[in-house]
């Protein structure tokens, strides 16, 4: 009796051969039964998954034949075996995960093991084809998961190229629908807050050092977005609220490389993130003239510089949240507040000089305070008050 390289006859691997088309329907049946998931794909992945099952189960038939003689140098897998997922589409990584994949080939050997010993034309043949099955099993699953390793290491690659792209155009300010898309494509969850630093990139691999720093994925989309801008280190991190955002912006600055780093403000979705990442920019090319600015600075407090380096967002910010406000609430707390920053902060001259007493003027300067955020009494807030004044006048001509 002739006998393959497997040691199986050729009645055993031809009987096997003319039921492998039964065996394939057989298997997709029982997928669709016990697997859930399966039976809720749309009918083109379905039929993908099917053309998967069967070039598997009519691969073994092949392997059965070529046995070990056609394993490759070092015990590589018989082309078959690998050629078996060359049946469907590239989109089958996606649709369908490693983990469900191995649930679909389980199902697909367990039907082999059923019919497949019964066939042989020896009974002493049997065990031969159960050990075969055991081998041949063995390699789909390393063949899969070649496959799937590839997959992400191709998807990896590409999703650092697409985050470049996304970060470049929150840079550029281009809210469009490409945009959009991309960053959907990438997980991000744009409902939640987000907020945009900017500083020197790290020595080393900044994505693993701010993704570590932040105690997330390197990959996930959902929390971290990294880019470069003309040697600077931009990061976009997002978080569940607010409060997780503040924690995880402050983790982010410490995994910015030696200098000054400055945090945009927060906002949600695109358009917080282009305007975040608009001030950071813009405080990072300001910074400069406040060599003690503390790291992870917000661009908000650097408005007096930004507006000295042409930004004219900056400068309208003055005008808006500082001298409106200001200038809203009458003409006595600008002028004491002038008052006490020609006096140079000092409460005695000032009150004299308003004829008033010198709690009145605490009262108004604490009423500047309330509404403006800028404490006078604190000498970086009295330099963007004196700004915010200055600016203001010039734009109303008084």
């Amino acid at each position: 009796m002739s006998t393959t390289a497997a040691g199986l006859s050729t009645a055993t691997v031809r009987r096997i051969e003319r039921a492998a088309g039964g065996a394939a329907t057989r298997a997709v049946a029982l997928m669709d039964a016990k697997l859930p998931w399966f039976r809720t794909l749309p009918a083109a992945q379905r039929s993908a998954v099917t053309l998967v099952a069967q070039a598997g189960i009519s691969g073994y038939v092949d392997w059965l034949a070529a046995g070990e003689a056609a394993r490759g140098p070092g015990g590589a897998a018989v082309p078959s075996v690998g050629s078996m997922f060359g049946q469907a589409p590239r989109e089958l990584v996606r649709w369908v995960s490693l983990r469900r994949t191995v649930e679909l080939v389980r199902v697909a050997i367990s039907v082999a093991e059923e019919l497949f010993p019964a066939l042989a034309a020896d009974p002493d043949e049997a065990s031969a084809v159960t050990l075969s099955l055991l081998r041949y099993s063995r390699e789909v699953a390393f063949s899969a998961a070649a496959i799937y390793a590839a997959a992400a290491e191709s998807r990896g690659a590409w999703d650092q190229r697409l985050e470049a792209l996304v970060v470049d155009a929150l840079v550029r300010g281009e809210n469009d629908d490409s945009l959009a898309s991309r960053a959907a494509a990438l997980d991000w969850d744009l409902t939640r807050p987000v907020v945009v630093l900017v500083g020197n990139p790290p020595d080393g691999d900044a994505r693993s050092i701010v993704a570590d720093a932040l105690g997330v994925p390197t990959r996930d989309g959902r929390w971290l977005l990294l880019g470069q801008h003309r040697g600077r280190l931009i990061v976009v991190v997002t978080a569940g609220d607010a409060d997780e955002l503040e924690v995880a912006a402050t983790a982010a600055v410490a995994a910015f490389g030696a200098g000054p780093v400055v945090r945009g403000p927060t906002g949600v979705g695109l358009p917080g993130a282009i305007r975040s990442a608009r001030d950071a920019l813009s405080g990072m090319r300001a910074v400069v003239a406040w060599p003690q600015a503390p790291r992870g600075v917000p661009a908000a407090r650097l408005l007096p510089e930004r507006a000295l380096a042409g930004d004219a967002d900056a400068l309208e910010e003055l005008r808006s949240t500082v001298h409106a406000p200001l200038q809203a609430a009458g003409d006595t707390l600008l002028r004491t507040l002038d008052a006490y920053l020609d006096r140079g902060g000092a409460l005695e001259p000032t009150a004299r000089d308003l004829y008033v007493h010198v709690n009145t003027v605490r009262y108004r300067l604490r009423r500047v305070a309330e509404l403006t955020g800028l404490d006078p009494w604190v000498s970086r807030d009295a330099a963007t008050l004196r700004a915010a004044l200055t600016a203001g006048r010039l734009a109303t001509g008084g």
